[in-house]
């Protein structure tokens, strides 16, 4: 689950705090599936249309629309004025994981309980349509309503880099190619800050850029989007080598003989390096946003804590 936020009685004042922020983001979270359904293409239009429509709606967690989205109302806007960037963030997402469940990269057949892009329509449709989710999420991000045109070009700049060779691109690359040959912590560290950590960077980036942070808070947001991506390839690790497809929705033991972080460092000290980047990440942004708990709350629900 997403949210697992405990069942304190209700007369406890943690215990409607806590209420709250689970209604909140069952909130945003139901307004980013109907208007990613309302800007993604009608399915009728060609298989294209259809292969993005079924990988991007395929029932998910949406955490990075939604950390973009809790972090905006943390730095003092209205999440409703962000929810098309946190709809193209989405896009983003969705995209690399088509290309990365190709045959010619992870070669996965299982994602988010249903059968892959590329399996459901075929190769070259799995690639097209990964291919147009990108061009929807530039078009839907430099469109965004509510946004200023300057911090739109920003926006749009700051999706660019998460992607490209600074991003999801090299991770990506870097995984295929050299994880069976990096055998240092660092090397599989940086492995994940470009291929998990992009995204989660540019979830707070573009709340910073549209709230206006100050340098400082934003430093603070790429510091906790840094731990919490560390956190996040962890937690999938650990999944890969414990679950089965069934009960995780995705291919299982897909890591055999790559030199990543739990097999570098062992399952027990793995969890416990997630739970400590968890917990700095809650730190970073508590000092951003001394006045708001949910998000720190958050990053910790996310990984069941």
């Amino acid at each position: 689950m997403l949210v697992n936020l405990g069942t304190l009685p209700p007369v406890n004042a943690t215990a409607r705090r806590e209420d709250g922020d689970e209604l909140l983001m069952a909130e945003l979270r139901a307004t980013v599936e109907e208007r990613l359904a309302a800007l993604l293409p009608a399915d009728g239009q060609n298989r294209v249309a259809a292969a993005m429509r079924y990988g991007t709606l395929a029932p998910g967690k949406r955490v990075r629309p939604l950390l973009l989205l809790v972090s905006a109302k943390g730095l003092g806007l209205d999440p409703d004025k962000l929810v098309d960037v946190a709809c193209a963030l989405e896009m983003v997402h969705a995209a690399s994981l088509f290309l990365d469940d190709m045959p010619c990269m992870d070669d996965a057949q299982l994602r988010r309980g249903q059968p892959t892009v590329h399996v459901a329509f075929g190769e070259d449709v799995a690639m097209l349509a990964a291919v147009a989710l990108l061009a929807c999420a530039w078009r839907t991000t430099a469109t965004a309503p509510h946004v200023a045109p300057l911090v739109r070009t920003e926006m749009v700049g700051v999706l660019s880099d998460a992607v490209g060779l600074d991003g999801l691109v090299t991770g990506q690359y870097r995984d295929l190619h050299e994880a069976g040959t990096a055998c240092t912590t660092d090397a599989a560290s940086a492995t994940n800050e470009q291929k998990t950590g992009a995204l989660f960077a540019a979830a707070f980036e573009l709340a910073g850029l549209a709230a206006g942070a100050t340098p400082k808070t934003r430093d603070l947001m790429r510091e906790a989007a840094g731990h919490l991506g560390q956190a996040f390839q962890l937690a999938d690790d650990l999944a890969d080598v414990e679950m089965e497809p069934a009960a995780l929705g995705k291919d299982c033991h897909q890591d055999v003989g790559k030199a990543n972080l739990v097999s570098l460092l062992g399952h027990a000290t793995a969890r416990q390096r997630l739970q400590s980047h968890v917990e700095r990440a809650r730190h970073c942004l508590a000092q951003a946003m001394p006045a708001d708990r949910t998000l720190p709350r958050l990053t910790r629900s996310i990984f069941g804590l």
